[in-house]
């Protein structure tokens, strides 16, 4: 990792509040400006990846198109916790973007490894 990076922690399922979207947002703000940026999904965050999601009945945008594009912003360190997933029964091919699981001891290193560290 370089000088100064920075990993965004989401922790919300997708849609209900607006957590999972501002997260996606600081994300793509911060590589905007050029920084480093990582997303870790822990706990409901693993349902935002999902694909195949369909919250229009709920009056919601799907939140998997703005997902797509994080490539493109060179956002493309993606981590989700194994212990999330296993959890709810998922795996990483149930996903929209191709993911790196980390359990709980790599978690630590994952903190370590970056300057700044920010939960949405």
């Amino acid at each position: 990792m370089s000088a100064a990076s920075i990993l965004v922690i989401t922790r919300s399922a997708p849609y209900g509040s607006s957590a999972a979207r501002d997260a996606l947002d600081v994300a793509l703000t911060c590589s905007v400006f050029e920084q480093p940026v990582s997303l870790l999904f822990l706990d409901d965050a693993v349902f935002q990846l999902l694909k195949g999601q369909s919250p229009g009945g709920i009056g919601q945008k799907n939140l998997n198109a703005v997902q797509q594009s994080l490539p493109l912003y060179d956002i493309d360190r993606l981590y989700v916790g194994a212990r999330a997933l296993a959890e709810r029964g998922l795996h990483a091919s149930d996903l929209i973007l191709p993911v790196q699981t980390i359990d709980e001891a790599e978690l630590a290193s994952l903190l370590a490894d970056h300057t700044t560290v920010l939960s949405v």
